[in-house]
């Protein structure tokens, strides 16, 4: 079951250079995970001038799938299955990394070029035990296939799973909650308890959750069971996330989770090697730590 008492998550920083700022909220000391999410990093937003953008060199996953999910700007995925898909605001990419993917992440040519804005949110889904060694797969999703609904002062938009009766077409692997949600000043939203863990994350705005308020950029991992109110005094903007409790505790160790230790020694072997695929077209990549 999961614990009844809320938990607030302050976020630490990772400062990336020129501004470029990445707040990682989960994992957590105190809270590993939040429904299937095991990772959750803010990223920006940030002013990237002519010339300048990001580049993820190559870098491998197994055992989750990467969920992103942008505000502003733009992101280039490729793969090591042939994927190559530019995310821009409002889209989802959703990539399966299983038994193993690699993949880069490329500020895209035109953008890089007249300098951008970014801003967006980055997860990682564990995947249930019976998926972890499942074949990888890349699925990008449209802004206009996610549902949305709009009313008294809230708009709203499933990002993936099922909420506020809306059903998104991202594929999941267990009940799971992510929404993104816009209030006006004085507008609320009432979150239900059907989803057994819950977080909400204020991106900016002057929130309160049941009448306590919850400032920009924490995380407040919410009591189960009960409904609750979001309040806005001022326009804001939040993100929820959640689901069904894991089965069981997950190791994370760089970019690989899995429920089996031994896998992860895999893992590092298998990077090492270079056994886990590469980026067509890419010769580039990060190697393995050392920590």
């Amino acid at each position: 079951m999961s614990d009844m008492t809320p938990l607030l998550i302050e976020p630490r920083l990772h400062d990336l250079g020129d501004g470029f700022t990445v707040r990682r909220l989960l994992p957590f000391r105190l809270r590993r995970h939040v429904g299937p999410f095991v990772f959750f990093d803010h990223i920006g937003p940030a002013e990237l001038p002519p010339g300048r953008g990001l580049d993820v060199r190559p870098h491998p996953h197994i055992g989750l799938a990467t969920v992103t999910y942008l505000f502003e700007g733009a992101l280039g995925h490729r793969d090591s299955l042939g994927s190559v898909q530019v995310i821009r605001p409002g889209d989802v990419n959703w990539m399966t990394a299983g038994r193993g993917i690699v993949h880069s992440e490329r500020t895209p040519p035109e953008e890089r070029a007249a300098g951008h804005r970014m801003h967006g949110i980055q997860t990682w889904v564990a995947l249930p035990r019976e998926h972890e060694e499942t074949a990888p797969e890349f699925l990008h999703y449209p802004a206009s296939t996610l549902p949305e609904r709009e009313q008294d002062g809230v708009r709203l938009r499933v990002i993936a799973g099922r909420s506020f009766g809306l059903e998104s077409p991202v594929r999941v692997y267990a009940p799971t909650l992510y929404a993104d949600v816009h209030l006006a000043g004085g507008a609320s939203l009432r979150v239900p308890g059907e989803h057994e863990e819950r977080a909400i994350y204020v991106l900016d705005g002057d929130v309160r959750v049941d009448g306590e308020p919850l400032a920009p950029q924490r995380m407040l991992v919410l009591a189960a069971g009960a409904d609750i109110e979001v309040a806005a005094t001022s326009a804001a903007h939040v993100v929820l996330c959640g689901g069904a409790p894991l089965d069981g505790e997950r190791t994370i160790w760089w970019n690989f989770v899995s429920s089996d230790r031994a896998r992860i020694e895999r893992a590092k072997a298998d990077w090492l090697a270079q056994r886990i695929g590469v980026v067509p077209g890419e010769t580039e990549f990060i190697p393995l730590p050392e920590y």
